[in-house]
């Protein structure tokens, strides 16, 4: 997080200005190169940096296990530099700068992406109470977005509701990718048996990355679009959307959702 000055206008009533410090989130470009090559560079908020690039390389479908990556080291503050096991084939490099609104950008085609996703087991059962609880546990552990109204958060729950791992990025799909590259680490992969909750809206993108951690259930406070409701369908995936107070909409396996 840093500081700018900013004029505050309030026009409540007879209107006033006063000149303040605000805090802002901070955004800045982070390349990670694969081998010595370039394969990407995105717009990200700085920290947690090497879970960004390895939640990355999951969601490319390079990287299943930890084992497949021999080291991930910060060379400076804006570059992560990656060595992979021999045999385990580098992504394809996505050359377009990816903005902090859009991961998906520089993509071939978005049935490339989905042919990425992995066969998995049918995924268990998760408790509507617990679904509907997530949104508010993941705010109360937005510490940035407290400090400054400007960042999106994902989390991983356990199917009892309790995080185990948060993380805040000016980009949506940079805070999952983080998640996911913490969740790598830690040997929980495929994430069967956790619950990821976001902040916002439940993009193609994010339910990809969702489907390639394999969690069971990808849960947002907003809506899906029609292409995730797809990818979460063919991923049998568990997608809720409008996850707000008391209720929530089940737009893929609600089958699985548990209304005791």
């Amino acid at each position: 997080m840093d500081s700018r000055r900013v004029t505050r206008v309030d026009a409540s009533g007879p209107i006033r200005s006063v000149e303040r410090p605000d805090t802002l989130a901070v955004e800045a470009p982070l390349t990670l190169r694969v081998g010595g090559d370039v394969v990407t560079t995105t717009m990200r908020t700085p920290g947690h940096d090497l879970d960004l690039a390895l939640g990355w390389l999951v969601a490319e479908g390079a990287v299943r296990h930890p084992e497949d990556v021999v080291t991930a080291v910060a060379c400076d503050a804006s570059t992560v530099e990656v060595t992979l096991a021999p045999g385990v084939a580098p992504p394809r490099p996505r050359l377009v700068l990816t903005s902090s609104a859009c991961g998906v950008c520089g993509s071939d085609a978005v049935d490339d992406v989905a042919g990425r996703l992995p066969a998995l087991p049918p995924g268990p059962a998760v408790d509507a109470a617990v679904l509907v609880g997530l949104p508010d546990r993941l705010r109360v552990a937005q510490a940035a977005f407290g400090r400054t109204g400007g960042v999106h958060a994902a989390g991983l729950f356990t199917l009892a509701g309790d995080a185990v791992c948060v993380r805040e990025d000016v980009g949506r799909h940079n805070a999952v990718d983080k998640v996911v590259g913490w969740a790598l680490r830690e040997g929980l992969l495929p994430a069967r048996a956790y619950v990821l909750q976001v902040s916002g809206r439940a993009s193609f993108e994010l339910t990809q990355k969702a489907a390639m951690a394999g969690v069971a259930a990808l849960a947002a406070v907003s809506a899906p679009s029609t292409l995730a409701v797809d990818v979460a369908r063919a991923a049998g995936l568990v997608l809720a959307g409008f996850v707000r107070g008391s209720s929530m909409n089940v737009y893929a396996g609600a089958e699985r959702v548990r209304c005791d």
